[in-house]
């Protein structure tokens, strides 16, 4: 057993230092990226943020709209073949801004050729909690080997040298978050996590390093989170509760006292497992919880308001591109960054 004491940082310990700048507008901003992948070298550009890979958030509905902004959807692998059939057949255009998700399991791979016969998606999103086990290395190097011509996003991992192995082994981009997700309890049930922002610093000095990326994956609740975790260096980030309970998610609208609500759940919690698996398996525990979140009507909104903070974060500092934005940035430590004076009210955000 040894301790680390060097303190690490979440998104609610620290500000962004406000500096001079010439920007004349919000408008003046640049938010759309291009890079260029490691073992593939093609190129992407975009807004480089990704709706989740959660059954919730990343659905086809939801990766139409986010297409309209130039954003990404991390598609959830347990869609069935013949909508995917449906799908790549009345939106072409939309399928460029899509991830296939799949995990470790045989069946996963089976399902990953199957839809690879119907769309030839550039891009996969090779899933799993624990991004630490040698079987999930061994997958990561086979998939680069079946398909050395696309991009693939791998994780999760929250340090730097297992980030280097998964990029050594075939990632272009890796997944970094274990634990700080809205509907995750891994924390709680294991003792296993890093805070999110150190993580995110941490991961991406060690990606830069071999000519890979990193997307930030959970952790953040409001526009200034997503803004910080580009400003730590994150070259992707993904959304989940932020993007959940809109008319693009999964389920349907329900009513308790007069409120509307839409139902969202971690993919490893009893209530996940239950409706993909039939069971809880009896050799592991639960690790995500089930909420009711509030209905947000069409997802849009939520959009152009995360953009519309983007946007004035970069002006804030100077920042005329969001690739600058990391290079602009100096965190502030602070005791307390909300006045939280009137959250107890019934106030309306928007």
């Amino acid at each position: 057993m040894r301790i680390e004491y060097d303190v690490k940082l979440d998104f609610r310990d620290v500000l962004i230092r406000p500096k001079r700048s010439v920007l004349k507008t919000r408008a003046e901003v640049l938010l759309e990226r291009e890079f260029q992948f490691k073992h593939t070298q093609t190129t992407w550009q975009g807004v480089p943020i990704i709706a989740s890979n959660m059954d919730h958030t990343g659905t086809l509905e939801m990766a139409k709209v986010l297409a309209e902004h130039h954003l990404l959807t991390a598609l959830d692998k347990f869609i069935p073949l013949e909508d995917w059939q449906r799908f790549t057949k009345q939106h072409p255009h939309t399928q460029t801004h899509c991830f296939i998700s799949l995990g470790i399991a045989d069946a996963d791979f089976a399902k990953l050729d199957e839809i690879l016969q119907i769309t030839d998606l550039n891009f996969i999103c090779l899933d799993v909690a624990n991004g630490y086990t040698e079987r999930f290395v061994s997958c990561l190097e086979h998939l680069r080997e079946k398909y050395p011509k696309k991009v693939i996003m791998a994780g999760n991992v929250v340090t730097g040298e297992m980030v280097e192995e998964l990029i050594l082994s075939g990632a272009d981009i890796v997944k970094i978050g274990i634990g700080p997700g809205s509907v995750c309890t891994t924390r709680e049930k294991t003792g296993v996590g890093y805070p999110q922002l150190s993580a995110i610093i941490e991961c991406a000095d060690a990606a830069h390093g071999l000519g890979g990326q990193v997307c930030a994956d959970g952790g953040c609740t409001t526009p200034g989170d997503v803004a910080k975790a580009f400003a730590a260096g994150a070259d992707f980030v993904m959304l989940g509760g932020m993007l959940a309970g809109h008319d693009e998610c999964l389920g349907d609208i329900v009513e308790e006292n007069g409120k509307k609500f839409k139902r969202f759940y971690g993919m490893s919690s009893s209530e996940a497992m239950q409706r993909y698996h039939g069971t809880v398996a009896d050799y592991r525990a639960s690790e995500g919880r089930s909420v009711n979140v509030p209905y947000h009507g069409p997802v849009k909104n939520t959009i152009l308001d995360i953009l519309g903070g983007l946007r004035s974060t970069c002006t804030y500092v100077g920042a005329h591109r969001l690739k600058e934005l990391s290079k602009r940035t100096t965190f502030i430590r602070v005791a307390q960054q909300l006045n939280e004076i009137f959250v107890s009210y019934n106030v309306d955000k928007k």
